[in-house]
């Protein structure tokens, strides 16, 4: 023991002697009572006493102060921190991120803009936000501010925020904290926060300049999320009013020549060095119709005849991904003689809990010295935001699901689509982070041939009403000039435009509405906002709020493909006859009610195969909205269960947010239905709690397979839509002629004028 502590000390003392090198008297001295304020927190001070504790460092270091480290009572006889910190430590300095920090730090101070490339597993992520800190990037013109690290998902930004709390040895939502879109875990002490995109283009929405920050890192550019391209456009322009204000642009792949071009003069490139090693790919010989079995197969296969190490599979679809999980569980059990398998799920939208238990070491030695292995079955978000250690295996599917929106028809669909030849060599080279690894791919050779270069911009592909929306806030009226990195469509704009339009959240101007400024204060989709707004009109505020959350949520219903039969019956319990937005009011309300009769929801959500993960999920979502629903004036109005208006008030509320989203029967024979501005034809899908097919139907989303499906739709009687909707939108000179809506309207118009 006495070995480990004096190695820890070494350890210490060198990471220390390196980084002062960055930092001025006084910014040693900052150090040093951050040190402190961290060490009352790891022995249980008081929550008044680490408060005190770190005011009186920033209100010092705010006036110019000296602070005297003697003045200080320092435990005696104490470690500061755990063997693990140095255990930690130790790795820290073996990662490319932290033997590239001199560098790195040389180019921050010479420029205002950095891009920097590293592989997943670098160390970029977690490690560059602290190196900063250390070299005393929060104090900027006498003022202590926070570091920003933004990240495109939620489960990435939970991820690096409690990795960083792990290494300091804090508590999270102190020293270093994080906030997403229905969650906020920081505090006025928080210097390092890391936030999702959507979080960081909200504040700024308050904070036009954000001001709270120094230095702002943008992680995972090359994705090039909507919300991504739209911080950098926003932050190009912030900085030019604030010139000390740093921005670090990350990416895990080379494809960065366009984001450096983007900046004024050009942004430097500071590359990382890689630590792959070598990867041997095997192909299948035809592509796997059932690849989810295939996937399953081949973990097996893997577990009973390869050399110990653990395995990440890759699906399109967070459903696929849950049952592949349940399955892989059941096989284990017939394979414990080579050890046991311990199975984890990694995706956005995943609870904080289950998401760290992807990321837990193997326990080394089980079942008689057999080694143990872990599986990790993830969505795409395990290809560069996130590094699993210890992976030796890959298995890939070469899917991928992404968001595909025609401006035209006015329709976004998710599809699932081959990966881009970029992801596939990403997919592969993380089973080369650890040692020499193997790559299943669940595709022929051939196919790759089939690869797109790369993934094209989000922006290019996506609705953009949220975007147009959020430039108007932010007082951006030009926004068909606005400066992206890449710009959209025109044409896409232009009905961007015209949506909010129509839902009221800007004039005929285009000037940001009331209504509009109310929707941007909820992080929704607008249309989902304006449902929101419009609910205590339509007395079921607290019905639409329960609604928006299961809309938002991860898919609801589980459906193994060995109880498929008992998944329908289940589901038929909750349905509502009149649609699926009833039916998962129905589903949340039963949730609620078991908590409130005290009874275990994990038990009622399994008898009942409901994903507990998304109901948690929504139970979150809820909570946060309805605080802001109250914050910005909104009544939490009801009608009472037993009124005969109980359930059409939701349904007219719902109209009020989906009006642009209509369809009506053309064909009871073919269950044909029709979009009323588009024409495009439609289906209900297989999944729908509707027992009958309506005339009228609101819908949520649409879903393409072999044909389109209406996905998350309700009936709505016709003189709802003259009612609720915008005047004249639904003008029967404006319905597709090839729509018999337009017949029925112009007779339900002329029997009101008549009337």
């Amino acid at each position: 023991m006495e070995g480990t502590q004096m190695s820890a000390e070494v350890l210490q003392q060198l990471y220390q002697n390196d980084m002062q090198q960055h930092l001025s008297p006084e910014m040693q001295q900052m150090q040093w009572q951050q040190m402190q304020m961290q060490q009352m927190q790891m022995q249980g001070q008081g929550q008044e006493a680490e408060h005190e504790g770190y005011e009186g460092y920033s209100q010092a270091q705010a006036q110019g102060g000296e602070y005297r480290p003697e003045e200080e009572d320092e435990p005696q006889g104490e470690p500061r921190y755990t063997p693990r910190f140095y255990y930690l430590l130790e790795k820290r300095q073996r990662l490319p991120a932290w033997m590239a920090r001199q560098e790195f730090l040389k180019l921050m101070q010479s420029n205002q803009v950095l891009v920097l490339v590293g592989e997943p597993g670098s160390g970029k992520t977690t490690q560059l936000p602290q190196i900063l800190l250390d070299a005393g990037y929060h104090v900027q013109m006498g003022q202590v501010r926070a570091i920003c690290c933004a990240q495109p998902s939620p489960l990435a930004t939970l991820s690096a925020s409690l990795r960083i709390c792990e290494e300091l040895e804090v508590q999270l939502g102190t020293f270093v904290g994080h906030v997403t879109r229905f969650e906020d875990r920081t505090s006025g002490d928080t210097l390092l926060r890391f936030l999702t995109d959507e979080a960081l283009l909200r504040e700024s929405l308050e904070d036009p300049l954000l001001e709270r920050y120094s230095v702002i890192i943008l992680d995972e550019v090359h994705q090039r999320t909507c919300e991504t391209d739209l911080l950098m456009g926003i932050l190009k322009m912030v900085m030019q009013r604030r010139p000390e204000l740093k921005l670090l642009l990350l990416s895990s792949s080379m494809d960065v020549k366009k984001v450096q071009d983007y900046f004024e003069g050009g942004a430097p490139l500071l590359q990382v060095p890689n630590r792959t090693y070598s990867v041997e790919v095997f192909h299948c010989q035809d592509s796997e119709k059932d690849y989810l079995k295939a996937a399953v197969r081949t973990v097996a296969q893997i577990h009973t005849t390869e050399p110990e190490g653990d395995i990440l599979v890759f699906l399109p679809l967070e459903e696929e991904i849950d049952l592949a999980c349940q399955l892989l569980r059941k096989e284990s059990v017939h394979m414990m003689n080579f050890g046991e398998l311990q199975v984890r799920a990694l995706y956005i939208g995943l609870p904080i809990l289950e998401t760290q238990r992807a990321f837990e070491q193997t326990a080394q030695l089980k079942m008689g010295g057999k080694p143990c292995r872990k599986v990790v079955v993830a969505s795409n978000v395990a290809e560069t935001s996130l590094a699993v250690d210890g992976i030796i295996y890959v298995i890939d599917a070469g899917l991928v699901k992404q968001r595909a929106y025609n401006p035209r028809t006015r329709m976004e669909v998710n599809l699932v689509m081959p990966v881009s030849k970029t992801s596939a060599l990403q997919r592969t080279s993380l089973a080369g982070r650890a040692r020499p690894g193997k790559c299943f791919r669940l595709y022929p050779e051939q196919a790759n041939g089939d690869w797109h270069e790369k993934v094209h911009p989000e922006i290019m592909r996506s609705n953009l009403t949220t975007v147009v929306l959020m430039l108007k806030r932010l007082g951006f009226d030009d926004v068909v000039h606005f400066d992206f990195v890449d710009p959209p469509s025109p044409e896409a704009l232009m009905r961007a435009l015209e949506s909010l339009n129509h839902l009221g959240c800007i004039d005929d101007n285009g000037n940001i509405t009331e209504v509009g400024n109310q929707a941007c204060r909820l992080p929704l989709d607008p249309q989902i906002a304006k449902m929101l707004i419009e609910a205590p009109r339509h007395r079921c505020s607290n019905e639409a709020l329960s609604i928006a959350a299961m809309l938002c949520s991860l898919p609801v219903w589980l459906r193994p493909n060995d109880a498929f039969r008992a998944a329908n019956e289940a589901k038929a319990r909750f349905a509502h006859m009149d649609g699926d937005h009833l039916t998962l009011l129905n589903v949340f309300h039963a949730y609620k009610q078991q908590i409130q009769d005290g009874h275990d929801p994990s038990r009622f959500c399994a008898e009942n195969f409901i994903s507990i993960r998304a109901m948690r999920h929504a139970e979150v979502a809820r909570d946060h909205l309805k605080r802001i629903m109250e914050s910005i004036g909104l009544q939490m109005i009801s009608t009472d269960f037993q009124d005969k208006e109980y359930y059409p008030n939701i349904r007219r509320c719902l109209v009020s947010g989906f009006f642009m989203q209509i369809a009506c029967l053309e064909s009871e024979k073919r269950g044909a239905y029709s979009m009323l501005r588009e024409g495009q034809e439609v289906l209900l899908h297989p999944s729908t709690s509707l027992g009958h097919k309506p005339e009228w139907i609101v819908f949520h989303e649409l879903a393409l397979s072999s044909k389109l499906f209406i996905k998350t739709g309700t009936q709505i009687k016709p003189e709802w839509l003259l009612d609720v909707a915008p005047r004249g939108y639904f003008d029967p000179q404006k319905i597709s002629e090839k729509s018999s809506a337009r017949s029925k309207l112009e007779r339900l118009s002329a029997r009101r004028q008549d009337g």
